[in-house]
């Protein structure tokens, strides 16, 4: 379990990305409220993720508008998937990134 930061930070519609360990998180604070997190750089040729259009199902890259699938990772236009990672918000307002705590607010919609 890892502490990225306060929700805050993020503004909504948008995403930030975090150094962990030797991988780089995206993590994206979508309109509805809901948090998700994948690796942070496209497959197809490195592009900054953080970076990319989302909507409350996918990220579009910036580089080549390659779209992934926020809750799965697979690619909508037939690029390898992305990792995806549990991601929650606890109550303290922090984004945690690892194992789910059913204590903790979980924003994981549908």
């Amino acid at each position: 379990m890892t502490v990225l930061g306060r929700l805050e930070d993020i503004p909504l519609g948008e995403g930030r990305a975090y150094a962990v360990g030797d991988d780089m998180v995206a993590v994206f604070r979508l309109r509805d409220g809901n948090v998700r997190a994948v690796s942070a750089v496209c497959p197809h040729r490195g592009g900054p993720l953080a970076d990319g259009q989302i909507d409350n199902r996918v990220v579009v890259c910036p580089l080549h508008l390659n779209a992934f699938d926020l809750r799965t990772g697979c690619s909508t236009s037939v690029q390898p998937p992305l990792t995806v990672n549990a991601v929650r918000v606890d109550d303290d307002d922090q984004i945690v990134l690892g194992d789910l705590d059913t204590d903790d607010q979980i924003l994981l919609g549908d």
